[in-house]
C-alpha cells in the first residue's frame, strides 16, 4: 500500500461536544468529511481512527455502516493511535487528516501527493496559506514511526506530526503552499459553535439551493466573497487553539515502546 488516510475522530470535544456527529444536510460531519476524502483519485485507503472511550461508540456503528475500517487506540497519545493502526498496513506514506474539517477538498490532496518530493519526510500546510479546515499532512510510514520511538513531549504525543515537524534537523520537510495565494485568513474548521454555523451555511448552499454536493473549495471561496458577512461569523477565533492549549500544559510522558 502506499497511501493510506487515517481520519482521527473522537466525540469528546470540550468546545463542542459531539461536534463529528452533528447534521450536515442529512449526513454527520464524520460523513461528510470520510465521503470528501474518498473522492481521492490516489490514497489507497480511508481509514478512521478514534479512542478506547465508550462514547465513541456511535463513530464504530457510522464506520460499521459505511463500511470504513477503524483503529481504536489511547485517549490521549494520539500518536500512539497513528502507528498503531498504520502498522498493520505498513503504507509508504500516511495522510493524517481530522474529521472536523467537512469541507476538505480531494483535490487538493491529489495535488500534494503528485507534488511531494521523493525524499520529503513530511509535507504539510507549514506557512498556512490555506484556510483552516483544509489541513492535509503527509508523513513516510518511517518518520511516523521513529516519532513514535523518540517524542516524550505530550503535545507531541496529542498532535500526531508536531515532533516531525519540530525536528528539521532530522526529517526532511515540505510546504504545501497554495496555489491561488494566501487566503489562510479564512476557517472552515468545525471546533466551536460559530465554526458549525459557517459550515452548515457552506453547506445549505451548496447542497440545498445548488442541488450538489461536489464543490470545493475554490467554489467555497467564490460563495464567501459573494455572503461577507457568513466568513465574518467564526472571525474571531485563532488558528490551531488546540494545539497552542497542547503546548501551554504541556509535560515529559513516557515513550509507548
Amino acid at each position: 500500500m502506499k497511501y493510506l488516510v487515517i481520519i482521527q475522530a473522537r466525540c469528546g470535544s470540550t468546545r463542542l461536544p459531539n461536534k463529528v456527529l452533528k447534521d450536515l444536510c442529512g449526513k454527520t460531519v464524520l460523513q461528510r468529511m470520510i465521503e470528501r476524502v474518498q473522492k481521492s483519485e490516489l490514497v489507497d485507503e480511508v481509514m478512521v481512527v478514534t479512542s478506547i472511550e465508550k462514547n465513541n461508540l456511535p463513530i464504530l456503528k457510522l464506520c460499521s455502516e459505511l463500511g470504513v475500517r477503524v483503529g481504536v487506540g489511547s485517549e490521549d497519545d494520539v500518536l500512539d493511535r497513528y502507528y498503531q493502526t498504520a502498522k498493520l498496513l505498513k503504507p509508504e506514506y500516511v495522510i493524517r487528516l481530522t474529521a472536523d474539517c467537512p469541507c476538505f477538498d480531494a483535490g487538493l490532496l491529489d495535488e500534494a501527493l503528485r507534488e511531494i518530493d521523493e525524499d520529503t519526510d513530511y509535507m504539510g500546510m507549514l506557512s498556512a496559506t490555506f484556510a483552516d479546515g483544509l489541513d492535509i499532512q503527509i508523513i513516510t510510514f518511517k518518520a511516523l514511526e521513529k516519532a513514535w520511538h523518540e517524542a516524550v513531549h505530550s503535545f507531541e504525543r496529542e498532535h500526531v506530526t508536531q515532533y516531525t515537524i519540530r525536528h528539521p534537523e532530522v526529517f526532511k520537510l515540505q510546504d504545501y503552499v497554495s496555489p491561488i495565494g494566501d487566503f489562510g485568513d479564512h476557517r472552515w474548521t468545525v471546533d466551536e459553535p460559530e465554526d458549525f454555523e459557517v459550515v452548515k451555511r457552506i453547506y445549505e448552499y451548496f447542497v440545498n439551493e445548488r442541488g450538489t454536493e461536489d464543490f470545493g473549495y475554490k467554489d467555497i471561496i467564490s460563495y464567501l466573497s459573494e455572503h461577507p458577512e457568513v466568513k465574518q461569523i467564526n472571525a474571531k477565533f485563532q488558528r490551531d487553539e488546540g494545539l497552542i492549549k497542547s503546548i501551554r500544559e504541556d509535560r515529559i510522558v513516557p515513550t509507548s515502546e
